[in-house]
């Protein structure tokens, strides 16, 4: 009985982690190159089964193999599939076609990002909303003296026609690997760019959030419902384990 008990509970607990993962998905489903978490469920604990009497000591215990007691969330996953790109018309906005990353200066280090959302600063410097500073291919800050410019698709940044500085792109062979998220669509890797497939740039365009917030509200109305399941088979095992030890004290 208090198997049944321990799985239920395990199932509560894991559909929580599950809605809170969902939860971060959906509030960020505007939110430019955001690459939304998934999570998975994984066995909890196992406990060997046996048929046979074993208080009797009559015959032997056949092994039934392992009866499992719940479940629990696995580590989270970053879902790093593109989404979808949208013009905005917009000269500060960047979209990137293709597997890069724009790197960004932070007082970490070098961090790596798809949302294009750009501005110039009071000094010049290209930045992003969050006033961190965009990178060239040396990661070197961008100086420009208008923000009025024109990016070409390899990145380089032009002014009045002059060469104002090049905008870096980093890639990654494995970036479910090699990526850690740090923030909403903000990752860090120890050891830096693995690939040259960076892809190429886009002025005008955002790439959006990969979250589908139709998909999104379907998984959650599954996952409150399986959450009030357990809670229901939570309060049956708790209700049967009264009854026996009412029993047992009758004895």
């Amino acid at each position: 009985m208090l198997k049944g008990l321990y799985a239920a509970s395990s199932a509560m607990l894991a559909n929580m982690e599950r809605q809170k993962v969902l939860s971060h998905n959906v509030a960020n489903v505007d939110t430019p190159g955001f690459k939304q978490l998934l999570v998975s469920l994984n066995e909890f604990l196992e406990t060997p089964a046996y048929s046979g009497n074993s208080l009797s000591g009559l015959g032997s215990l056949d092994y039934l193999g392992a009866l499992g007691l719940g479940v629990e969330t696995g580590d989270e996953i970053t879902d790093f599939s593109v989404g979808g790109i949208s013009t905005t018309g917009e000269a500060l906005d960047l979209a990137i076609d293709g597997a890069g990353f724009f790197m960004i200066e932070t007082p970490q280090g070098t961090r790596y990002t798809r949302d294009g959302r750009l501005a110039v600063d009071v000094d010049g410097n290209l930045v992003n909303l969050s006033g961190q500073y965009i990178l060239d291919a040396n990661e070197n800050r961008i100086q420009l003296d208008s923000s009025d410019f024109v990016v070409q698709p390899d990145g380089q940044v032009l002014v009045d026609g002059v060469e104002a500085g090049t905008i870096g792109l980093a890639a990654f062979e494995d970036p479910e690997a090699e990526l850690e998220r740090q923030a909403p669509g903000v990752f860090m890797a120890e050891g830096g760019a693995t690939s040259d497939e960076v892809g190429t740039i886009l002025q005008g365009a955002l790439e959006g959030s990969n979250a589908d917030p139709a998909q999104l509200m379907t998984q959650m109305v599954t996952v409150a419902r399986a959450y009030e399941a357990a809670q229901r088979l939570v309060q049956v095992q708790d209700e049967l384990l009264g009854r026996s030890i009412q029993t047992l004290g009758r004895l």
